[in-house]
């Protein structure tokens, strides 16, 4: 079957099965069906088509943290360099497993990036290896504070507040779901939970039976465990798509002084925008970080001068991305982790 160009916007209907996808990434072929009004087969041949070109892909993402926390540990960066040096310090960058993020802007001579690192530690990075590099001429860092929207949140809308809801599975009890973090993907895992979670890593939509063929388990464990982990809220999913596939070819990085009196209300009112796929609380200068999608300069331009006024914001910059480096993980096929067969007895 013919694949579209990795540069055009998807159809109506696929845009529509993304925005399914982001609602709950292992829903199946016939229940985004019945919603999106569709027949199932056409919503299998579409997911194979994603499947095959890399266009949509449906990953595990680890939670870090529960709602509202701290970073376990993140800096943003913005790094200027020498014209003609771009592209050095951006390979350099994206070669480092403790940086997830790089976005290059228009300007052509400024790097975004987001680093792992510990809180309140003298990073190497940012305080040995970058200073001391010819190339960079700026460095500035922030620590994140405070989480207001992640992009795994992120909702493209192009469906119908029912169509959403009929999508999203059901809330989990309150204090189902592990409340002090402390595993890999957010929560304690056994070694049973564990394998399943890196096996849904790179695709998340894997089948029970698949999960029982890599991992060993009996499909009967693997079903009951899977229903255990969504029932909690711990199958958290995200769907990698390039935003200029859904028609929103912008991307602009905000930087702003926000009131210490503003700052969490600011926070949620961009947390709230539809545009908006990250949202954090900084240290430094610039408080307040957000990242959001437009489908031209003038519906940036419409955010700037009328939707963020009145949220006591004393200073903004704007910088647009010109081109997304790095994400982990990365969009493309999915390639299937390898995962080890456990040692310890299995349940049945």
């Amino acid at each position: 079957m013919a694949l579209a160009s990795a540069d055009s916007v998807l159809s109506s209907l696929d845009q529509r099965l993304v925005a399914a996808l982001q609602c709950d990434g292992r829903v199946t072929a016939e229940r985004a069906a019945q919603v999106l009004g569709v027949s199932a087969a056409t919503v299998r041949r579409r997911l194979q088509v994603f499947g095959v070109d890399g266009a949509v892909r449906v990953v595990i993402s680890p939670v870090a943290r529960p709602r509202g926390g701290g970073s376990a540990g993140a800096l943003f960066l913005r790094i200027r360099v020498l014209r003609g040096k771009l592209d050095t310090i951006v390979a350099a960058l994206v070669a480092r497993e403790d940086i997830p993020f790089v976005d290059v802007t228009t300007s052509g001579d400024e790097i975004f990036a987001v680093a792992r690192t510990e809180p309140g530690s003298r990073d190497p990075l940012v305080f040995r290896q970058l200073p001391s590099t010819q190339a960079v001429t700026s460095l500035e860092s922030a620590t994140i504070l405070h989480v207001f929207r992640l992009t795994s949140e992120w909702r493209h809308q192009v469906l119908s507040a029912s169509e959403r809801a009929a999508l999203s599975p059901a809330r989990p009890a309150s204090g189902a779901a592990a409340s002090d973090p402390s595993g890999p993907y957010g929560v304690d895992t056994d070694p049973l939970e564990h394998c399943l979670l890196d096996a849904l890593a790179t695709d998340a939509r894997l089948g029970a039976a698949a999960l029982a063929a890599s991992t060993g388990h009996p499909e009967s464990t693997v079903r009951r465990r899977l229903a255990q982990l969504a029932a909690q809220g711990r199958l958290v999913t995200q769907v990698l798509v390039e935003p200029r596939r859904l028609g929103l070819p912008i991307e602009a990085k905000l930087l702003l002084h926000v009131t210490p009196d503003h700052l969490a209300a600011t926070g949620q009112a961009l947390a709230d925008h539809p545009a908006v796929h990250g949202a954090f609380a900084t240290s430094g200068p610039s408080n307040l970080h957000a990242a959001a999608y437009f489908p031209d300069v003038t519906a940036l331009y419409g955010f700037l001068s009328h939707d963020l006024a009145g949220l006591g914001i004393s200073h903004i910059e704007t910088a647009i991305v010109g081109r997304t480096a790095k994400r982990t993980p990365a969009l493309g096929p999915a390639v299937p982790a390898e995962v080890s067969s456990p040692t310890r007895r299995r349940a049945g």
